[in-house]
């Protein structure tokens, strides 16, 4: 569904939220070097079609990273948007745990097929891999799944769908927006995260009623807000 609401999370909104130190990475990791960005690329690539085709229903709209040949609207098929995974590291810390987005099955969302330019696959790849999956740990977090689009159903590789290997919430949409209003970390707040997704998502006319509602209870609770030394008062205008 495509609407005009207004998105009601601002930068001024971030503004208010204090920095926050903490590690960019789970410290326990082993990171993914070069080799084996490129073994597991093989692995989830061979036999696939070219050009290679990414689902991206988060950050990869607003900041893909890599080189896009093409893109275009895309629906994913018994799978919903979801800040189900959590975080004391990058937009969070140990005392200010965050939210990651993830896919969780039932219903459908709405994003964006990316394909991969063709004849960057390699760096390309490297790429993606090295940002969504970071760890050896995190290996197991790509899949193939069914998407559709204007050209018809075909599959798409994309990220955290059903993520396994990583610690997870089930948290109701008022305690997701409470931890996100208030996380912050190395790479930044969370609320931060949710403003650009839902900038990105409204930049191509897509409206998620989860990340709209999400965002409004984030812009909320920031201005409710009564826990001063993670989020600092309003400033007067008049």
């Amino acid at each position: 569904m495509t609407t005009s609401r207004p998105i009601l999370l601002s930068d001024r909104h971030l503004a208010r939220i204090a920095p926050a130190q903490g590690p960019l990475h789970d410290p326990r990791w082993r990171m993914l070097e070069d080799t084996d960005l490129d073994r597991l690329a093989d692995e989830l690539t061979r036999g696939r079609p070219r050009p290679i085709p990414i689902f991206a229903y988060g950050s990869l709209i607003w900041n893909p990273g890599f080189a896009v040949g093409a893109r275009r609207r895309a629906t994913a098929i018994g799978w919903h948007r979801s800040f189900s995974i959590s975080l004391d590291h990058f937009r969070g810390s140990p005392d200010r745990p965050g939210l990651m987005l993830a896919l969780a099955r039932g219903g459908q969302c709405e994003g964006l097929v990316l394909d991969i330019a063709q004849g960057t696959e390699v760096q390309s790849l490297r790429d993606i891999l090295r940002r969504e999956l970071v760890a050896h740990e995190l290996a197991g977090n790509a899949c193939w799944i069914t998407v559709q689009t204007e050209e018809g159903r075909q599959e798409a590789l994309t990220f955290y769908a059903d993520p396994v290997g990583t610690l997870t919430a089930r948290l109701t949409v008022e305690e997701q927006a409470r931890r996100l209003a208030r996380a912050a970390g190395a790479a930044g707040s969370g609320a931060e995260y949710l403003l650009r997704t839902a900038r990105g998502l409204a930049e191509h006319g897509i409206h998620d009623d989860y990340i709209w509602t999400l965002q409004q209870h984030v812009a909320q609770e920031i201005d409710t807000a009564v826990d001063e030394c993670f989020i600092a008062p309003a400033r007067r205008t008049d």
